[in-house]
């Protein structure tokens, strides 16, 4: 991808940022996913009182993926309200991977990296018992 199409990713990661809910850690984050069609997903960090039921800003960009339709996700990029580059946390790694599969290209704060090098090991549904009956 063409570095004017990482940087519309990033502008865009940035302005769903400016609309995170995150009275608690002040951490703004927003993320900004592109599908193979080209559709543009977003999403935003929402948090809760109770901490471990905070939304990642992933997690919306996942929604607004399967909200809008669907598709396969080929990269993504999380920021923070000043636009720096994230790493994303584990579960949303998990979310990634079967948004995307070993092949979503994920920047990262030193770089760009396929999820197979972001999440090492991954599983998805045909790993599950069961899966595909």
């Amino acid at each position: 991808m063409s570095d004017d199409k990482w940087a519309e990713l990033h502008a865009l990661a940035k302005e769903a940022a400016a609309h995170a809910h995150a009275p608690y850690s002040g951490l703004r984050v927003g993320a900004a996913g592109r599908t193979e069609s080209g559709r543009i997903v977003t999403g935003c960090n929402v948090e809760n009182a109770s901490y471990g039921l905070t939304l990642c800003a992933e997690c919306g960009l996942v929604g607004d993926l399967h909200r809008g339709g669907g598709g396969r996700l080929v990269e993504m990029v999380a920021v923070d309200g000043e636009g720096n580059v994230l790493a994303p946390c584990g579960r949303c790694r998990q979310l990634l991977y079967e948004a995307g599969g070993p092949d979503l290209v994920v920047e990262m704060p030193d770089g760009r990296h396929p999820m197979s090098e972001v999440l090492p090991g991954a599983f998805d549904a045909g790993d599950l018992p069961g899966a595909g009956d």
